[in-house]
Parts: structure tokens; sequence; C-alpha cells
């Protein structure tokens, strides 16, 4: 869409990325911390960004804060925690008015600048230097309701299982909160050595998006950076090991009338050349309405009430997705192994492979649309030997040929079949 991509390095692990793109009347500043996922370091890393954008030193309640918000012409501030491979991601973001529609001209992006550092760099802490009793209990609550959520949602539970024990021993395997127990235990004395290590050590991503003069953003970021005793960034590559001979092979019950069986398959290493046919080959085989999944094991065959295909880039490995009856599990197991068969073997029709791309680069080219999905993507980019626009990864997927469909679907090599085996019959 024409979007202008320019980098530069603030300091030692800390990159500066300006998304020019003047179709939007918004722009989006956002700071994202990449630190090793560790299941010691997960929960106290993930509270951290929601109660760093609650208040700072500066703006000290929520009143303050929300009159200064609103004084950018309502701007909002927000926060999350996410994974990206092996990687935990925290982010705090500005998002507001660009700057060429200010009333009266002002820089609202260097605003914004300075509203997220004065979060990041000068939060508020009490007497004792620690982060308010108030923000950490009502955070520490709202951690552990967003996990029991997860559980409570069979089918998220059930995907997030099948991955603990595809990766398990990995970082992959940790929850990208932590667990529930480690999110109970946490104290406040923990926050502020996490905070610290993150400013010391973690790679750090800084993202300007939208239509703003990226120069004097980057300086006010250089000169907060400047005051921080940097240490190199630790290097922690995504592993992506081979799979198991044998598949591992999980069953859990519960009082569920529907249960959830997920296959998960690892790829080994992908190299860059090779993401857009991985990417096209999850598409055919369960990403869409005409995908052999759907129109098979789903459609065809009523094995399930769902079934898709699920892939992630940074870590390889792709997870089929389904709800079934308990005493179809097996034979749902066996027609979405025979339509991986089919893939690899190349029985892909043209219509098929139109409409898979069709979708994929549908998919790829409204990331341009938001500036939500234009941070995301960039954000994913970051380990990438050369960064893509979403333009060019969709022209990378449609040169893609049946035969590189199916050499990627070769590579997929099941690890883990996990059911949680409902005790009822029917949805």
């Amino acid at each position: 869409m024409g979007e202008e991509v320019e980098v530069q390095k603030i300091c030692e692990g800390v990159t500066f990325r300006s998304i020019r793109d003047d179709r939007f009347k918004n722009m989006r500043l956002a700071v994202s911390f990449l630190t090793p996922m560790r299941k010691e370091t997960a929960a106290a890393n993930a509270l951290l960004p929601p109660i760093m954008s609650r208040t700072s030193r500066e703006y000290p309640d929520y009143t303050k804060m929300a009159e200064h918000l609103s004084e950018l012409y309502g701007a909002g501030l927000s926060a999350d925690v996410q994974k990206l491979g092996d990687m935990q991601v925290l982010s705090l973001r500005a998002t507001g008015l660009a700057d060429r529609y200010a009333l009266e001209g002002e820089a609202v992006s260097l605003e914004y600048s300075k509203l997220l550092c004065s979060v990041i760099f000068d939060p508020l802490r009490d007497g004792e230097g620690k982060f308010p009793e108030d923000s950490f209990l009502q955070e520490q609550r709202q951690a552990v309701e967003m996990l029991d959520s997860e559980r409570n949602d069979k089918r998220t539970y059930a995907r997030q299982r099948c991955e603990e024990i595809l990766c398990e021993g990995e970082p992959y395997g940790v929850n990208r909160a932590g667990s529930r127990e480690d999110v109970l235990r946490l104290s406040r004395e923990e926050l502020v050595p996490a905070w610290e290590s993150l400013l010391r050590s973690a790679q750090i991503e800084i993202l300007a998006l939208g239509c703003c003069d990226p120069q004097p953003v980057a300086r006010l970021f250089r000169e907060a950076f400047e005051k921080i005793p940097r240490e190199p960034a630790e290097p922690f590559p995504t592993v992506r090991r081979e799979a198991r001979a044998e598949p591992k092979r999980v069953e859990e019950k519960m009082d569920v009338a529907q249960s959830k069986l997920v296959l998960g398959f690892r790829t080994g290493d992908v190299p860059e050349e090779e993401e857009s046919a991985f990417r096209l080959m999850s598409v055919v085989l369960g990403g869409t309405p005409h995908s052999k999944l759907f129109l098979n094991v789903r459609e065809k065959l009523s094995l399930c009430y769902y079934c898709s295909a699920r892939f992630q880039l940074q870590k390889g490995i792709l997870l089929v997705e389904s709800g079934v009856e308990t005493k179809n599990a097996g034979r749902a197991e066996q027609e979405i192994l025979r339509q991986l068969d089919e893939v690899r073997a190349g029985h892909v029709t043209e219509e098929e492979l139109a409409a898979a791309k069709l979708s994929l680069c549908n998919s790829l080219r409204t990331v341009e649309d938001y500036l939500g999905g234009m941070e995301s993507w960039y954000l994913s980019q970051v380990f990438r030997g050369r960064i893509l626009t979403p333009e060019e990864a969709a022209a990378a997927v449609s040169a893609v040929t049946c035969e590189q469909v199916a050499q990627a679907a070769r590579k997929m090599k099941l690890d883990t079949v996990y059911c949680l085996a409902g005790k009822g019959e029917e949805a």
C-alpha cells in the first residue's frame, strides 16, 4: 500500500522502526520488550505492562491519566502480552490523532512518546519503591481471571494443552502470562527487579505507525535510553525440533459434551524462502471453507463439528484442531491424516490452490488496513533476515506452486495427539 519503512538503532538492543502510511488519520506508537520465555519469570513479566499502563509518577492516578489522554485528543494507552516463538513479548502502546490533524499543528506524536517514556522509565512507586499495592492486586486478579477463562473455554484449553505437551521442556510450552499458580504466588517485591531487568537486557522494538515525523520521536527515546545501563541482549533463538519418532498420545477426561481432538505437527527448520509454501499449505489443508479438512472431514463425512489448521511460523509447528463426538475421535484422526497425505501427494486441484491463495493474500493485504494489524505484522518480522511488507508477502504466496505446497506438507511430521474426551455424545 506504499508505506515507507525506516529503521534506526537507538542503542544496544533497542531498534526504532517507522512505518509511515499517510492514509491514516491516527497513529500508533508501540514499545515492545522481547525477552526469553521462562517459567520462572513469565508471570512477573506479564503483570508489568498492565500495571505500568495505569499510572506513572507524572500521572499518579486514574483521573490525572484520563485527563491527560483527553487533552491528547482522546488518545488511548494500552498493554498486552503475547508469545513470538520462544520469546515473551510485553507491549505498551499509545494510539491517537496523527500530527497533521491536530487543531493547532501540535506534534502530538511527541506527546505520545513522552507519555510512554513516563510510564516505562518513571512508573508510579510507593514510599518503599514498590509498585502500588492496589494496582498489583487488581492486575493479579485480572490475570487469574483471564487464565481461568482460557481454561473454561475448552477449545482454547485443548489447544494450549497440546502445545504444552508438544513443547514440553521448551519455552514455547509456557503460557504467555505464566501459570495460574505462579501468578497467585507473585509478590510485589518481584516486580521492580523484573522491570529493571527488562530495561537493561530485553530486546526492545519501538514501532511508529501511521503518519508522523519519526525523527523527534526517535530522538526522545534515544535520550531516555542513554540513562539506562544497557547490557547486550541475550541471544535466544527459537527452538525448532524434529518430531518424535512415535507420536505422544495424551487423553484427558472432563465433563463436556463435545470432545476436542488436537494434532500437533512439527516441521523442523523452515528456511525463509520456504515460508510462503508452509503458510499456503496450512490454508490448503484447513484454513478456509474450501480446505480439505473442512470439505471432507467436516462436511462430507460429518466427523467433526469444526476442523481447522493453524500454523505457527516462528516455532515451526502446525496444530489441527477439531471438535468431535467421543466415538468419532479415532476416525477423525485417521481422516485428518489422510487429507494431509493427499496434500503431500500433490493431489490439490487448481481450484483448491487458487481459493487458498486468494484467502491468504486477502488476509495479508488487510493487515495494512488498520494500525494494529501493521504493528503485529512488523513485530513478527523482527527475527527475519529481510523484513517483508505484507504486499511482498502476498506476492510471494501468489508465486507458490502446487509442488512446493506438497513439499511443505511432506515436512510435516506428527508429534503429539491430544484428546480432551467428553462424557456426552452430542454437542
